[in-house]
Formats: C-alpha cells, sequence, structure tokens
C-alpha cells in the first residue's frame, strides 16, 4: 500500500481488525521511510458498479462519494458513526445484490432515502432537500408536511 505522505509503496501493516459488523478489515499501516500512520479499509466487492445519472451520463460507483454524501446529511446528528458505517454497507450490499451493474442514480437515492428515514428525521431531510433539489422554503415545508399527513395546521 502506498504511503499517502511520501508515496512510498514499502509500508507495513501493525494491527487488522475487523470493522463494519465484520464487513471490512481494518488495517492500521506505517510508513518506514517517512514514519506516517494511517488507516486502510478492505472490503469484498462484488461487481463493479456503475451509475446512469438522469441525464444519461454514466459514471463509476464511489462508496467514498456516498458515504460523503450521508455523511453531510448526518452532521451534528446524534447518530453513531458506526451505525453510519453499518447503513453505508448495508446500502452498498444491497446495491449489489440487485444483479444488476447499472444502477439508476434515482434507485440509489431512494435507497438512501429510506435507510436514513429510519435511522434519524432530519438527516433524511437534509438528504431529500439536496436529492430533490429544493429551491424554496417552501419545498421544504411542503416535504415535511408529508411527512406528517396526519398533522393538521391550528388555523
Amino acid at each position: 500500500m502506498r504511503c499517502p505522505f511520501c508515496g512510498n509503496i514499502d509500508t507495513q501493516v501493525k494491527d487488522s481488525r475487523p470493522a463494519e459488523d465484520h464487513v471490512a478489515i481494518r488495517r492500521r499501516r506505517f510508513c518506514s521511510a517517512c514514519g506516517g500512520r494511517f488507516t486502510t479499509y478492505e472490503r469484498v466487492q462484488l461487481r463493479d458498479l456503475v451509475v446512469v445519472k438522469s441525464n444519461g451520463r454514466r459514471e463509476d460507483f464511489d462508496r467514498d462519494k456516498l458515504e460523503r454524501s450521508i455523511r453531510i446529511a448526518a452532521q451534528k446528528r446524534p447518530i453513531e458513526p458506526e451505525r453510519l458505517d453499518q447503513m453505508i454497507s448495508g446500502i452498498v450490499r444491497r446495491l449489489e445484490s440487485m444483479g444488476e451493474t447499472d444502477i439508476p442514480s434515482k434507485t440509489i437515492g431512494e435507497i438512501v432515502m429510506e435507510s436514513l428515514a429510519r435511522i434519524d428525521t432530519v438527516a433524511y431531510v437534509r438528504f431529500a432537500s439536496v436529492y430533490k433539489n429544493f429551491q424554496a422554503a417552501d419545498d421544504f415545508d411542503k416535504f415535511v408536511s408529508e411527512l406528517r399527513p396526519d398533522a393538521k395546521s391550528d388555523e
């Protein structure tokens, strides 16, 4: 594994342990050239996925991009990082087990929203605001009112 600090290709594994509910291996590494320490994760990848955007453009699925978007939505929320890791791994496993290599971005967005709705409503609304491209406060109001269809306004 190449050192991210100096580029040296001779790094040593100092510690390995299961991570993300035993679906990944966390490895602590040490660079003998610069003394840098870093962590890598090893995961099983069942197949190479391709994301098909709404405009027809295709790009390789990027787990890190998915993770970044979910972590941004969940920022400063009382959600354990391990819970998010499990959720992300579950989403990726679900995508890989769909049997298709081409996955529409809409499908990924729906799965993420479904998963976030189960663990934190605020993170769900945050993600939805980007995914559904909210343009004004009224968009939030309409979306949140759909979350609580039985709530009546006191007018």
